[in-house]
């Protein structure tokens, strides 16, 4: 058997099993894998065609070199042998209690599985009261500070819940779905360590719960511990290393995973989306735009991940489509925290951000872990010039995760306008330490620098290098090096900054105020060094303009052509006795 046709075969199995027990959304991303794995093409249907055609030209733009679809020389793929189920023991309140599951009464599924001994119905009976937990303890924090507010309220089944499920596998009884069940306990529980093991557990005994995986991945929280995990070989550990990869800022690593798991999974929009976020994170937009307008033309409603889209559209500032896209989402389902994020950046591209902030707070209702609302709220507010709910924002999202460099950059801002650059320092810091490639934080940390309570110019100069070195879009640094270097009295190096500039900007066909000074900088340097023609060269092109600069040039050429045709020096020295 080929190995697409057993990954096959093994997500056909999986996706039966895992909607039995209810994990719904484990057993829609094994769907979307099952159908991105490219088809034999002695198999095609209309419906396979129509399904992946949209997806094959970014496999084709994106993959650096041709991978092979089955494992690497050495590497054995480890098959899980089929679950063992038990519906003959109790089928009939099995399928009364998913029944109630599906309708979300929880507590009645628990109920009606009070007596049943089967590891489906134990788990399912777990997992009803873990749901009913969750949904009592969002209740009470609507009830007890309103849904943007901090509140005390935990999931009051957890204890039970971990002593149950903690007996059922010291006795051997656990099955990879208990498994996954514990260790979601324990994590919420604060057991971090024991969290990892008992969730490596379930992935090397069951690995196509991709829940189990995501779990996982949100407990590797430096490479050292991702390294210490004992996974048994199976292609779905290749999915959990990328993502993981991704989530620790390893892209060009992540993007080397996915791109050998299109091999296989030639068609998985999964993939596609996760080579966007990777190529977003590098703010290669360009390449994302591309992706994104494949995958809607593939897949019309889809509506996951398509928030990373629209902050594309917002920072290229590409009103028309964003304005499309949040049309859409809107008509496909606007209760979605995604689409309310696409219109929340829709209203702030339009200035109205008073709008903006009702749909991102919308979003949070919806689900008030939602990292990306946060941080964008956040960046309302900071154009509101409402700090303080700013800091709110962002101290929000920095506790939903302390990996968002987005939300250490906007703190930084924030207590930036506060004039405290100390404690914007701090942030801008954390920021660049996360993403050090982003030449915007290095510019915002060199600007803190330079402040009048700060005025470390020295290590403002070091930030713009790193800003210049990390492809300066705005083409802020060359500018700020020139400067900063003109008014420490550096001219060789000042020169060399504006002449760079001024190539940059010729390049890019600007003009504008920096290269008046650029020139007028140059001019006065090369005459200086006695290089007249040079100085000649900018003089001269100084003339186009007509301001006082226009006066300046005119004066340097006057002099320089005096110096030239050898009129003697005003040097008292000079003159006779």
């Amino acid at each position: 058997m080929s190995s697409k046709e057993s990954c096959r075969n093994e997500l056909r199995t999986a996706i039966r099993q895992l909607s039995d027990r209810c994990l719904y959304s484990a057993a829609k991303w094994a769907a979307e894998q099952l159908v991105g794995i490219e088809q034999d093409p002695a198999k095609f249907t209309p419906s396979h065609t129509r399904f992946q055609r949209g997806s094959s030209s970014i496999r084709r733009r994106f993959r650096t070199n041709e991978i092979a679809s089955t494992p690497i020389a050495g590497v054995s793929y480890v098959s899980t042998p089929v679950l063992e189920e038990d519906e003959a023991i109790d089928g009939d309140f099995y399928l009364l209690a998913k029944s109630y599951f599906d309708c979300r009464e929880y507590r009645r599924a628990a109920h009606v599985l009070r007596d049943q001994s089967g590891k489906k119905a134990v788990f399912l009976r777990c997992y009803a009261l873990y749901l009913a937990g969750e949904k009592r303890k969002e209740e009470e924090m609507i009830e007890l500070e309103g849904p943007l507010g901090k509140s005390d309220a935990v999931n009051r089944e957890l204890v039970y819940l971990e002593r149950e499920l903690s007996t059922l596998r010291k006795n051997g009884t656990a099955d990879p779905f208990g498994l996954y069940l514990y260790g979601l306990v324990l994590k919420e529980k604060g057991s971090e360590n024991l969290a990892r093991t008992v969730l490596v557990e379930s992935v090397n005994s069951y690995p196509w719960n991709w829940n189990a995986w995501t779990e996982l991945q949100s407990l590797c929280t430096t490479i050292d511990v991702l390294n210490s995990l004992n996974l048994s070989n199976h292609w779905m550990k290749d999915f959990f290393l990328a993502n993981a990869y991704q989530e620790l800022r390893m892209h060009n690593e992540s993007l080397a995973k996915y791109e050998y798991l299109q091999g296989t999974f030639s068609f998985s929009s999964y993939i596609q989306a996760q080579i966007a976020k990777a190529q977003y994170s590098l703010r290669e937009f360009e390449q994302v735009e591309v992706i994104f307008e494949d995958l809607l033309r593939n897949d019309p409603y889809r509506v996951e991940d398509m928030d990373m889209y629209s902050n594309v559209l917002y920072a290229k500032e590409c009103f028309s489509t964003l304005s499309y896209l949040a049309h859409r989402v809107f008509s496909t389902d606007k209760y979605r925290p995604e689409s309310c994020c696409i219109i929340g950046n829709y209203y702030s591209l339009k200035g109205q951000h008073e709008k903006s902030v009702v749909y991102f707070r919308r979003a949070l209702k919806l689900n008030k872990n939602y990292l990306s609302a946060w941080t964008l709220m956040g960046h309302e507010f900071v154009e509101m010039k409402n700090t303080p709910a700013a800091v709110d924002a962002y101290r929000r999202a920095v506790d939903i995760s302390p990996c968002d460099y987005r939300a250490w950059y906007g703190l930084g801002q924030a207590y930036e306008m506060m004039a405290m650059p100390y404690y914007a320092l701090h942030y801008f810091r954390k920021s660049v330490f996360l993403q050090p490639n982003d030449s915007r934080l290095w510019i915002a940390m060199a600007q803190c620098y330079e402040t009048d309570q700060l005025q470390m110019r020295e290590e403002a100069i070091k930030c713009y290098k790193r800003a210049a070195n990390c492809n300066d879009t705005e083409a802020i640094a060359l500018h700020q090096l020139a400067k900063l270097s003109k008014e420490l009295k550096r001219s060789e190096e000042a020169a060399f900054y504006y002449k760079k500039d001024l190539e940059r900007m010729e390049a890019e066909e600007r003009e504008g105020p920096n290269m008046v000074e650029a020139l007028l900088f140059l001019a006065t340097y090369y005459k200086s060094q006695k290089r007249f023609e040079e100085a000649e060269i900018y003089c001269t092109r100084l003339l186009d303009y007509t301001g006082p600069e226009k006066e300046t040039a005119k004066s340097l050429l006057r002099g320089m052509r005096k110096v030239q045709s050898g009129f003697p020096s005003m040097d008292i020295e000079h003159l006779p006795p």
